[in-house]
């Protein structure tokens, strides 16, 4: 690996470079419903008035998924902002893989199949089994993928599947779970044939159960453990049932909040018993391809000591990932589809450069500005020049405490750029995204008001310092919270005329703004547009940062925003 070299025209900054992530912030294509322009963000927006900016591409090919239709996500945004390059992301590697047979090839495959096939079937018949978000959102998972393995397995002789369901209402409209589930028992029927028997057999919300991701509530995992591996949660004849239950017993619940459900079949005297728990000699297939909440039910399958809650009885199962998980740790063991190969990272090359930097953010997207950021990667560069701080998150829904841990984050970010210690500092603020994600439309107009009184307080620091404050955030969501009709733009409504709330991520671009008090005319800077290269997609961020620190980016990084004199 090359290393940096110095800008010779580059006049230096007294102060550090500071990159802000508006998580899930970004500009509305519609009036409606873009609470972000709803918001009042007078400190975002006085920052803007004075500063070149522009609108950065976070979705589709822009990071590395299959088409333009596909969302941003923050795992695939903060790889592109902290590779300074576009690799294709694990949706479009997992339908490659599926699509050229070569999945079904590799020796994670075969194990799973043959782990079933050697079984005792003296007192049942062993089955495989998949667990994993239940929708095309194609952010953790796409159903296409889950259906595809069905098949393939029913061809390679295996006689039963059972499939354990996470609903998603994020990705995905936040009460379209019917809207999968029924298409899909259709397709289980068809494929129930010839001695081959699949089925749902436990479930609920991605919010609620299994899917927690950073340490933040292991109690979602414990309550998943339960529900898949054991049966114990409130039984229904079918997923349908369970889902047409829990919204007439909790009016106005979505998706994602869904409770635990285990769906019954009939028992050898006629009793309704579990359809699928999972037992000595089973095969389980994690099927989600995001790393960020996959890591923990993995740890429950695979850890021999394991004190994060009690699993009582573990069975002997050969279990697979969609993906490696964690590159670094090798999770899971074994796994179907080889993540994108990313080296030569930013923080790579700022590490190798002697740039002393932090990370941080609180709990929630602690991991990404850290491990994300670093092309999957979870350990330092260079412990001497690297500090990472996690906040822990409140563990509250998100409605309650809309403004989260921003107040904190730029308690130390203050601390930090005073300091002297650093020259690169890197944080997230959570709030545009997980907020977003709730529907709850006042909610998200106090994440955004919360977050612009800390981006105020990071403006004077910066101004002070004469340090350099680049703003942006890796998708939209807060800016795109109604659902609207695609033909003709107007808001969507429910049954009582108020607007369908929309929780997924939003295909919109994403703000960059250069705020840059000092500037010595290294680059053109005016404010507004103008001033700065457009069309670009968010990897551009890294050159960006590597320019502003006095230094050349590497050649085939792609193109900073910076209109170099």
């Amino acid at each position: 690996m090359e290393v940096l070299q110095k800008n010779p025209k580059w006049k230096g900054r007294a102060g550090p470079v500071v990159l802000v992530i508006m998580d899930g912030v970004g500009y509305g294509k519609y009036k409606e419903g873009d609470a972000v322009a709803d918001s009042r963000m007078n400190h975002l927006n006085a920052i803007k008035a004075k500063s070149p900016h522009t609108r950065l591409k976070a979705h589709g090919k822009a990071v590395g998924l299959p088409s333009d239709d596909d969302m941003g996500n923050s795992e695939v945004g903060h790889n592109a902002m902290g590779c300074g390059r576009v690799f294709s992301q694990g949706a479009a590697l997992v339908s490659r893989s599926i699509e050229s047979g070569t999945m079904f090839q590799g020796r994670a495959w075969k194990d799973i199949v043959a782990n079933i096939k050697n079984a005792s079937e003296t007192q049942r018949v062993p089955a495989l089994h998949f667990i994993g978000l239940f929708s095309d959102g194609n952010v953790h998972s796409h159903l296409d993928h889950l259906k595809a393995m069905i098949r393939q397995a029913k061809k390679e002789g295996i006689r039963k599947v059972r499939v354990h369901v996470l609903f998603d209402g994020r990705d995905v409209g936040e009460t379209s779970a019917l809207d999968y589930v029924d298409p899909f028992e259709v397709f289980l029927k068809e494929e129930s044939n010839g001695g081959f028997d699949a089925k749902i057999a436990s479930g609920g919300g991605r919010m609620w159960i299994t899917m927690d991701r950073y340490g933040a509530d292991w109690k979602m995992v414990e309550r998943g453990w339960k529900t898949h591996v054991h049966g114990e949660a409130r039984q229904f004849a079918s997923a349908r049932e369970a889902v047409e239950t829990y919204r007439r017993e909790i009016p106005g619940i979505i998706d994602q909040d869904l409770k635990e459900f285990v769906v019954t079949e009939k028992g050898a005297g006629g009793e309704p018993v579990p359809a699928g728990t999972i037992e000595d000699g089973d095969s389980v297939i994690y099927f989600n391809f995001r790393g960020d909440r996959s890591l923990e039910i993995t740890a429950a399958f695979e850890e021999d000591y394991f004190d994060q809650f009690d699993r009582g009885r573990r069975p002997k199962v050969c279990y697979a990932g969609m993906m490696e998980y964690d590159g670094d740790t090798h999770v899971p063991k074994r796994y179907l589809v080889s993540p994108p190969a990313i080296d030569r990272t930013m923080g790579e090359y700022l590490a190798a450069a002697g740039v002393r930097t932090l990370a941080i953010s609180e709990t929630q997207k602690y991991g990404h500005v850290t491990y994300f950021f670093n092309g999957n990667r979870t350990g330092k560069f260079d412990g001497k020049l690297e500090d990472y701080v996690e906040i822990k998150s409140d563990v509250v829904p998100f409605e309650q405490r809309p403004w989260m841990k921003c107040a904190d984050i730029a308690d130390r970010i203050l601390e930090a750029i005073t300091s002297g210690k650093y020259d690169f500092i890197r944080l997230n603020f959570p709030n545009g995204d997980m907020v977003g994600h709730t529907g709850i439309y006042q909610a998200v107009i106090c994440a955004m008001e919360g977050m612009d009184l800390q981006l105020g307080r990071i403006a004077k620091a910066v101004e002070e310092a004469g340090a350099v404050m680049v703003i942006t955030a890796d998708h939209g969501n807060s800016d795109d919270m109604y659902e609207h009709d695609k033909k003709t733009g107007a808001v969507s409504l429910k049954a009582d005329g108020t607007p369908k709330a929309k929780t997924s991520h939003s295909l919109n671009p994403v703000p960059c703004i250069i705020y840059d008090p000092g500037c010595k005319d290294e680059y053109l800077h005016a404010p507004g547009e103008g001033s700065l290269n457009e069309g670009l997609g968010i990897s551009s961020i890294a050159a960006t940062c590597i320019e502003l620190l006095g230094l050349i980016p590497p050649a085939d990084y792609d193109t900073s925003v910076l209109k170099m004199n």
